[in-house]
C-alpha cells in the first residue's frame, strides 16, 4: 500500500530532512513511526500526502508512483488519503459540521450525501451531539476527534497521523488512538507518527524508527 525505495528529501539549502529510506507497509496494516524530534517523521507523513515532493528515490501510494503524478492530479490522490494533525487546523468561524464536511464539499459531493457522511464520521468519534458547535467551544480531545473525524470522512484506505496524541493527557491520548485501531480493524491502512512509546508498545505494532533522516530500525 505504501513503499518507500531509497527515498531522500533534501531541502534547497541542503539540509537533508530524509536519507535514503526504504520500507513497505502492507494494506490494512497499522505501524508507528518514531523517532526525535526533527527526525524526519513530519516530513515522510508529508511526502505520503504529496505536500511536499521527495528529492530521489520511489515513492509508491496505492499503486500509483508519486514522482509521475502531474500537479493536477494530486486532488485525486488525496481522496485516498486521510491525515490528521497534532495542531488540527480546524476552521474556527466554521461548525464542527462544516469543518468535517469540507474535504466533500470540495471534492463535490451532494449535499444529502454530504449530511450522511459527515454525520456517521462524527458518531464515530463520539461527537455526534457536537456539529453545531465551533471548535473553540470543544476540549483539545474533542478537537482532535473532529480533526480524526474530517480525516475519515471521506473513507480513505490510507490514515495518516502526526502526533494525534502529543497535547492530550494518558487518558484521552489511549482513547484517541483506540479510533486508529477501529479504523484498522475495518480495512484502513494506518500510519502514526508519534512519541508516545508506551502508547506504541501497548498496542504491539511494528515501529519504524528514524534517527536523523535515516531508518535505523
Amino acid at each position: 500500500m505504501i513503499a518507500f525505495n531509497e527515498v531522500t528529501k533534501r531541502y534547497p539549502n541542503g539540509y537533508e530532512a530524509l536519507r535514503r529510506v526504504s520500507f513497505n507497509i502492507e494494506q490494512g496494516e497499522m505501524v508507528f513511526l518514531t523517532g526525535h524530534s526533527g527526525a524526519g517523521k513530519s516530513t515522510l507523513l508529508r511526502l505520503i500526502a504529496l505536500i511536499e515532493r521527495n528529492t530521489q528515490g520511489q515513492i509508491i501510494v496505492n499503486g500509483q508512483h508519486l514522482g509521475r503524478l502531474s500537479h493536477s492530479k494530486i486532488p485525486y490522490l488525496r481522496r485516498n488519503i486521510g491525515v490528521t494533525f497534532q495542531d488540527h487546523h480546524l476552521l474556527a468561524d466554521r461548525t464542527v459540521f462544516d469543518n468535517v464536511a469540507l474535504p466533500l464539499v470540495i471534492a463535490g459531493y451532494r449535499p444529502q450525501e454530504i449530511r450522511r457522511r459527515v454525520r456517521a464520521a462524527l458518531d464515530k468519534v463520539g461527537l455526534l451531539n457536537k456539529e453545531k458547535s465551533y471548535p473553540i467551544t470543544l476540549s483539545g480531545g474533542q478537537q482532535q476527534r473532529v480533526g480524526i473525524a474530517r480525516a475519515v470522512v471521506h473513507k480513505p484506505p490510507v490514515l495518516l497521523a502526526d502526533e494525534p496524541t502529543g497535547n492530550l493527557d494518558p487518558t484521552l491520548a489511549r482513547e484517541i488512538m483506540q479510533l486508529f485501531v477501529q479504523f484498522n480493524q475495518v480495512g484502513v491502512t494506518v500510519l502514526i507518527a508519534s512519541h508516545a512509546l508506551g502508547l506504541i508498545k501497548s498496542l504491539d505494532c511494528r515501529t519504524l524508527i528514524l534517527q536523523q533522516g535515516e531508518l535505523i530500525q
